[in-house]
């Protein structure tokens, strides 16, 4: 296992308080996929990753809230945003679109100096893996369900809408929520075939497409946590109570 990457704040910005706690993710060889999942998850291909900074936790709704109050002229606040199942200020942001989530990371941008983007669906299985090669979760293969403190997080309080970010344990390289609480938008077009033609060293999704790429797993799920290599996709436009995003950095130093 590659060793964990130091969960990182970028006090060189101009905005500090803008800038999320970010987690160096190393160049590498992944294997992306699964053979025992569904069809679009094969085959499992060999993916080269350059390196990237990735957010250590979900966008929430304090973080969102920054942005509504900056753009007020331009924004307006998620369909879920007064609903008390999901307005607690750690609570991941939902509801937001694919293209109000691409214009969080261009607001993000411009407030630090960083050049901030939603993470590619390569990026973000290397990331959620944590080194673990070829295991179905960031800890192992074994069920969910089987591990400590899984009842009490999604049998009890979880049920009405997503948890506070970062209360479990994170994966290797320090990152939380990777396959659970809600689907984080993708960069990418998604297309079910696309493992078959994808490149070898940093894919990027077909150029087309009429679905966008996400993962992890949601909180409206029976089992609220995801394998590594699950995909998921909804058009672009749409605004769902299990969908938030997480950002992702390119060399910020």
């Amino acid at each position: 296992m590659e060793p964990t990457a130091p969960t990182m704040r970028l006090s060189q910005f101009r905005a500090e308080e803008y800038v999320p706690a970010l987690v160096r993710i190393p160049a590498g060889w992944f294997l992306m996929g699964c053979d025992s999942g569904q069809d679009s998850e094969k085959p499992v291909h060999r993916v080269w990753v350059d390196e990237f900074f990735l957010a250590a936790r979900q966008v929430t709704n304090a973080d969102y809230e920054r942005f509504l109050r900056d753009t007020a002229s331009l924004s307006l606040p998620p369909p879920f945003w007064s609903d008390a199942a999901f307005n607690h200020s750690e609570q991941p942001v939902v509801g937001v679109s694919w293209y109000e989530a691409v214009r969080y990371c261009e607001w993000l941008t411009s407030n630090t100096g960083g050049k901030f983007r939603l993470p590619g669906e390569a990026e973000w299985e290397r990331a959620a893996r944590g080194g673990r090669e070829g295991a179905l979760f960031p800890w192992g293969d074994a069920t969910p369900q089987s591990l400590p403190g899984y009842a009490d997080r999604c049998g009890g309080h979880w049920k009405t809408g997503p948890e506070p970010v970062d209360r479990g344990e994170s994966n290797a390289y320090g990152l939380y929520n990777m396959c659970d609480n809600v689907h984080e938008w993708c960069s990418d077009w998604y297309a079910p075939g696309y493992y078959a033609v994808s490149p070898e060293r940093n894919p990027r999704g077909p150029e087309t497409g009429e679905r966008r790429a996400s993962r992890g797993g949601s909180w409206r799920h029976y089992v609220k946590m995801s394998r590594c290599a699950a995909r998921s996709s909804i058009p672009p436009e749409f605004k769902y109570a299990d969908y938030g995003f997480r950002v992702a950095c390119d060399n910020p130093e």
